[in-house]
């Protein structure tokens, strides 16, 4: 089976707008700015993979059945457009329910890495060759402790600005547009550069 690589997108505040704790599928649409990119994302062979925090889960503000429901709507509006979501992973745990009961740790919730190496397996996907893209420091980090590259989009709904080495993005960005172009540009210069390579060699 060949290994796939991926581009893992935050939900709620990059691919849709952030309206929090919402499962009113109606209400859900595809951020602006982002479905060009998308598209030039899927031609260049990249799967594109849904990595959400879903807290409301274990504070009992809605179900696993409405979360899905809302993934279910996520990918008919993206084929509508022509694009295909190749997976849809999240976290039910909340950080006060955890905190609440003695022994339990979570590795899913970002800014663990969990989701991410669970789809990497599960999709046959090289993490080192992916991208991880969200606006908030807390996607980078999950990104970056994977092995992936990262791209944050600055919309506003990071405020702490708590930055270390983990959760330092490789670029950014206003909008997912912004962000495809990014890898974009960069695999035109991996490929000159293997290129390079290929033609010093052939000399030797």
């Amino acid at each position: 089976m060949a290994v796939k690589r991926a581009v893992f997108l935050d939900k709620d505040g990059t691919l849709i707008p952030d309206i929090p704790f919402n499962v009113n599928t109606a209400l859900i649409s595809l951020s602006a700015h982002s479905v060009e990119g998308l598209r030039v994302l899927q031609q260049m062979g990249y799967l594109l993979v849904l990595i959400s925090n879903q807290p409301g889960i274990a504070q009992g503000l809605f179900s696993h059945a409405q979360v899905m429901a809302v993934g279910k709507k996520i990918k008919s509006l993206l084929n509508e457009k022509g694009i295909k979501l190749s997976g849809y992973y999240y976290c039910p745990h909340s950080p006060s329910s955890l905190k609440s009961i003695v022994g339990l740790s979570c590795s899913c919730r970002k800014p663990m890495p969990g989701l991410l190496y669970r789809a990497a397996k599960e999709l046959n996907i090289e993490l080192n060759l992916s991208w991880m893209v969200g606006d908030i420091l807390h996607d980078i980090e999950a990104g970056n402790l994977a092995g992936c590259r990262t791209i944050l989009i600055n919309n506003g709904n990071e405020t702490e600005w708590l930055v270390n080495n983990v959760r330092t993005p490789d670029m950014i960005v206003p909008h997912l547009n912004a962000a495809a172009e990014f890898i974009l540009d960069m695999n035109i210069q991996r490929i000159n550069y293997e290129k390079d390579i290929h033609t010093l060699y052939r000399h030797f």
